[in-house]
């Protein structure tokens, strides 16, 4: 058998199987999470969530996927069909195969390239197309400044988001992703770089359009923004891919900040629980606060938002990269990747 998985089809095989072992967990957690949400939202709120579809409301995402599945996919007149039916599909796939890099133990993740980090950040970049097609192709004005400002607020988020990942680079001397978790052994990189662990993670709220940064889909002045003229199943892949953004989000900050599948403390009993498990645990609590955020924070105004990414969080993140390598180079712990 051992074999069989070294000839090219079995190779194939087997990447399918590695692929599949990481999308159905993670597929099943994205539509949980819609109704995780709304029972926090309700727990926070004092009032009752999701309680009526099967035990505890646990069916309810099996409800929203099948009211999706039976409505019709309705394309307006003046639209331009195959970009209005590819932008919902673009931002689904790149959230999915963005976690072929990521690494939920030791060695384990689909394909560990010794650039992860890039792939990483550039699949990450390229969810803006998804919403800037969709924005343009439904040509509707209300859709296009949705795109337009999604545009405007991820471009400028990802540039501290860049910044914060090249702090970790600097402290770690390589770009793969497992290796940055290893480097965590001692200390995680959330507290010895602790400012950048919170830009990181606000950022990664913009970056994701969550709220209190959720002005791409502001109800109140651009009636839900670039996907306004969706439904069905189309609306459902804008859904599904914000959520599955969320948990890549998640798992880049678990992995970047908080040890990854490392455990709190290098001692008995932590370390006999299985690495995958302390990886998911970190993701969900990274999610949660997802969610803590939305119930508490009121939206932005769109002049706040960019204040905060140009004025504030850029030149944050510029000068503690700039500290962070002086540090290094001052107290001789500059890793040999990078000297």
């Amino acid at each position: 058998m051992a074999g069989f998985f070294r000839t090219p089809f079995g190779m194939l095989i087997l990447m399918v199987l590695e692929a599949l072992a990481i999308l159905v967990p993670l597929l099943l957690l994205v539509a949980y999470a819609t109704v995780a949400e709304r029972k926090v939202l309700a727990a926070m709120q004092l009032r009752k969530g999701p309680n009526v579809v099967g035990p505890w409301g646990l069916l309810q995402a099996f409800a929203d996927a099948g009211k999706m599945l039976m409505k019709e996919t309705i394309i307006p007149t003046g639209a331009n069909r195959l970009l209005f039916l590819f932008a919902p599909m673009v931002t689904f796939t790149l959230a999915m195969i963005a976690w072929a890099v990521i690494p939920v133990d030791n060695g384990w993740a689909v394909a560990d390239v010794n650039v992860g980090i890039l792939y990483l950040f550039a699949i990450s970049s390229l969810g803006v197309y998804g919403i800037i097609i969709a924005g343009w192709a439904s040509n509707s004005k209300y859709a296009f400044l949705g795109g337009l400002r999604s545009a405007a607020q991820m471009v400028s988020y990802e540039v501290s988001i860049g910044f914060v990942m090249v702090s970790v680079l600097l402290c770690v001397g390589s770009l793969n992703l497992n290796d940055i978790v290893l480097a965590q052994r001692h200390v995680w990189f959330c507290i010895p770089l602790f400012p950048m662990f919170i830009v990181f993670f606000i950022s990664a709220l913009a970056e994701t359009n969550r709220s209190p940064f959720d002005l791409p889909e502001g109800e109140s002045e651009i009636v839900a923004g670039f996907f306004v003229e969706y439904s069905a199943m189309t609306f459902a892949l804008f859904f599904l891919g914000e959520y599955a953004n969320m948990f890549l989000m998640s798992a880049s900050t678990t992995i970047l900040f908080l040890g990854g599948w490392l455990p709190p403390v290098g001692l008995p009993p932590f370390t006999w629980i299985p690495g995958v498990f302390w990886f998911v645990g970190k993701v969900l609590a990274c999610m949660f606060v997802f969610m803590w955020v939305r119930a508490t924070f009121p939206r932005f105004r769109y002049d706040q938002l960019m204040r905060l990414g140009w004025k504030v969080f850029l030149p944050l993140s510029l000068l503690w990269l700039v500290v962070t390598a002086v540090v290094l180079v001052l107290t001789g712990w500059v890793p040999q990747g990078t000297a």
